[in-house]
């Protein structure tokens, strides 16, 4: 997992917490990395689940919903480093349905070795779209983070149902998403 998502979410415990709070999850878990993270650099991601988990027994907040506030914090966070991304785009339905053709294509070109999920759109209708995850990974609550912070970034109001797909570990769920007007 690259480091970039390490070194954001470092930082978000450090502001929605404190920098004590961060330096205390990382000395409590047994990390390969000694919790010494680069943008640039790439990690195991359980890594990132440890710490995690770390900050949900400080703060008395659920792994689920620590990570879903991660995944809100993170897209603005990528808005800010990548507003490129976001020209030409009116809502989060059409944000969406750009991720895997146009955002992950970009990604690769600056992190050939990045292990991203897929993402499969149908557009049910023009204010509904079901997106399907698919990752080797259990991040299914991240991508329902990102999800929520792309429609506060377009100020829209949805609904967001999810089912997963697999028994076990949701590496594979189908959200839908509507828009509410």
């Amino acid at each position: 997992m690259k480091g970039v998502v390490f070194t954001e979410f470092i930082e978000m415990v450090e502001s929605a917490f404190s920098p004590e709070v961060a330096d205390r999850i990382i000395e409590e878990t047994s990390l390969a990395s000694g919790g010494a993270y680069t943008a640039v650099g790439t990690y195991d991601h359980d890594e990132i689940i440890q710490l995690v988990q770390a900050l949900s027994q400080e703060s008395g907040v659920s792994v689920p919903d620590l990570v879903r506030t991660f995944g809100q914090h993170l897209f603005g966070r990528l808005v800010t480093a990548y507003p490129q991304f976001l020209e030409g785009v009116e809502s989060n339905l059409d944000f969406l349905e750009r991720v895997e053709d146009v955002i992950h294509v970009e990604v690769r070109k600056l992190y050939p070795d990045a292990e991203l999920p897929t993402f499969a759109f149908s557009r049910v209708n023009r204010d509904c779209l079901e997106l399907d995850y698919r990752s080797p990974r259990p991040f299914a609550d991240l991508a329902e983070g990102l999800i929520l912070g792309c429609a506060e970034h377009f100020a829209e109001e949805i609904e967001l149902q999810r089912e997963p797909l697999t028994n076990g570990p949701e590496t594979h769920v189908r959200f839908t998403i509507t828009c509410r007007h």
